[in-house]
């Protein structure tokens, strides 16, 4: 005889056995963000690819390849249950960990500018940190999911998953990823406030980390030449302030319609790193303030999305769901936010691409997983609202 099943789980097995539910408004903003993203990259990268390698569509056929991966990812991500994500974050957090120090190792990490943070595998260049904050960040939510009432109860609550994202952040600083090691830190903290963390003890551990962070800035000699760059480039417009001086005049002749898809000039060997981290300065001289509010707003909207996806998980009471989903949108937000910035002078250089649109392989594969969980969230969220309205009225289904 086979067990008795509740209403509830008759009403689940229905809703799921009919559809997969994929959100339409989340799929447009990524497919929109990542042509936009391929055009600018062609057009900001075709000269210097075309004078470095002879082939002037050199980076755009590898960001292509890239793009297919993490679709491939993000497919495979997307077939994989919330439930046993969170079951497995140990492991996964072990996994992070196991990535961070390898790339440490000289022989396996990758030594470039100066920075370890590559790990050379069968003839690709993947950079660890953006693969390790999502398996880091997955921890965390489950985590912040398990243990609400004793984070919202003892200051003990917090410190424990601080402490987890302070040694993390501290791997990431050995690389040295100063930009990457402040991103982990703070979606991860913000993911635990959203948790339920009190009020005083965030304020308490943001003045602290504010702190540290400060003074890991100002104690380094190539950080602090970056900071005083950034506040007057003018003054060393061939030295620390290259790069911003150069961001700001293409951006400058932009004005508000741009000179033109292609025909932006400081692109053309004047402002270095023009197809990854300073993407966003050509494309506001091609395509000016419109181009640049248009970019803007599609990021608020999958940001928004994001949200409000986490929203709907935390209503439907899947609580691990709700905070990775707010986590993504914290990371994004965060990240395009210090990109734009960066571009815009208003922050100091970090060296983070501009998600889904700066040239970056590592970045655009494990953005496109991202997503794929994101998805998957909302899956889950729409069976299980439907599932409990079919239970509550057998007739509605």
């Amino acid at each position: 005889m086979s067990p008795e099943r509740t209403p509830m789980s008759f009403a689940r097995s229905s809703v799921r056995a009919r559809a997969v539910f994929v959100d339409p408004v989340t799929l447009a903003l990524v497919l929109a963000l990542l042509l936009f993203g391929l055009i600018m990259l062609t057009s900001a990268s075709i000269s210097i690819a075309a004078h470095d390698t002879g082939n002037p569509f050199y980076f755009i056929e590898r960001q292509l390849i890239a793009v297919l991966l993490g679709v491939a990812g993000g497919i495979v991500a997307f077939s994989f249950k919330c439930e046993r994500l969170e079951r497995l974050s140990p492991a996964l957090l072990v996994l992070a960990t196991v990535l961070l120090l390898a790339v440490l190792v000289p022989g396996l990490g990758e030594r470039v500018n100066g920075g370890r943070r590559w790990l050379h595998l069968a003839g690709f260049s993947f950079q660890i940190s953006d693969l390790a904050r999502v398996l880091v960040l997955i921890y965390v939510a489950s985590y912040a999911a398990r243990h609400q009432h004793e984070l919202g109860e003892s200051f003990g609550g917090l410190a424990k998953p601080l402490g987890m994202l302070t040694l993390f952040s501290v791997l990431m600083l050995a690389e040295p990823n100063f930009g990457g090691a402040l991103v982990l830190f703070a979606t991860g903290f913000g993911m635990l406030f959203l948790a339920g963390a009190r009020p005083r003890h965030v304020f308490g551990i943001t003045l602290a980390a504010t702190i540290a962070f400060t003074v890991l800035a100002v104690t380094s000699p190539y950080r602090m030449r970056r900071l005083t760059g950034f506040l007057d480039p003018w003054s060393q417009p061939y030295g620390a302030g290259f790069q911003l001086t150069q961001s700001l005049i293409a951006i400058g002749r932009g004005k508000l319609f741009g000179v033109g898809l292609g025909n932006s000039v400081q692109k053309l060997f004047y402002l270095p790193e023009a197809y990854t981290d300073f993407l966003f300065a050509v494309l506001c001289e091609e395509l000016g303030l419109a181009g640049a509010l248009l970019t803007i707003a599609l990021f608020v909207g999958l940001i928004w999305r994001a949200f409000q996806i986490a929203g709907r998980a935390g209503r439907a009471g899947l609580t691990f769901h709700q905070l990775l989903a707010a986590g993504f949108g914290l990371w994004l937000g965060m990240q395009a936010f210090i990109n734009i910035g960066v571009n815009m002078g208003v922050l100091p250089t970090k060296g983070l691409p501009l998600p889904l649109m700066s040239y970056g392989r590592s970045n655009v594969i494990t953005t496109l997983i991202w997503i794929g969980i994101l998805l998957r969230i909302h899956h889950e969220t729409v069976i299980q609202t439907r599932g409990a309205a079919q239970a509550r009225d057998p007739s509605a289904a």
